[in-house]
Formats: structure tokens, C-alpha cells, sequence
């Protein structure tokens, strides 16, 4: 099973110690969109997952948590776009090139 973490909110960005927390206890309760009474309870085991794929527009939150995915495969998709504070009001000041640059200095670290 593929995990799309946050295609409705910015786990990695807003809610990294919940997600942590979910895959310790192995299962995390999930509302369906289009019927709030519908309720599953979704088994995060790494013998199910196959894959997580982490959807986020700052994930520096989560990046000192990443040894506790040891057991999982994930990777990250990055949204950036040209919004100013006035729309993207919960973001710290990026600009392309400190991104990259963060990207780069982290995985040069993380992979030695």
C-alpha cells in the first residue's frame, strides 16, 4: 500500500510529531472527504506500507525526525510556486535558491 501523506495538509510541515506517532502505534483513524461519518482505520505496519510519499511545501520539520522511518521507503514531493506572504501566510521566507541549497547540505549528509 502507497501512503500519500499530505495531500490535504502539509504533514511533514504542520503535524510531523502526529505522523511519527501514528506509525509507532502502526495505524492512524482517517475520515473520508466525502462522507464525514465513514471512518477507517488504516494499518500503517511496515509490512503493509510499500511506500510513503510525503507531499509538502516546507518539510524542515520533519527532516531531524527521518531515522524513525528507518523501516519505510518514502520520498518527498516539493511544491514551489512564486505566492507572496499575503496568500502562502504560513511559510518561512524561501527563495529558490535557499531551498536548493538546504535540499543539498541535507543530502549530502544524510547519504554519508
Amino acid at each position: 500500500m502507497i501512503i500519500s501523506a499530505s495531500r490535504r495538509t502539509d504533514i511533514p510541515a504542520f503535524f510531523s510529531d502526529w505522523f511519527i506517532n501514528r506509525l509507532n502505534e502502526q495505524y492512524a483513524y482517517v475520515r473520508n472527504p466525502m462522507n464525514i461519518h465513514q471512518v477507517s482505520k488504516i494499518n500503517l505496519s511496515p509490512d503493509i506500507v510499500d511506500c510513503i510519499v510525503f507531499w509538502s511545501k516546507n518539510p524542515k520539520p520533519i527532516i531531524e525526525k527521518l531515522s524513525s522511518l528507518k523501516d519505510y521507503m518514502y520520498y518527498f514531493q516539493f511544491t514551489l510556486n512564486a505566492y507572496e506572504e499575503d496568500i502562502e501566510t504560513n511559510l518561512p521566507p524561501y527563495s529558490v535558491k535557499s531551498f536548493f541549497l538546504f535540499f543539498k547540505e541535507f543530502f549530502n549528509s544524510y547519504l554519508r
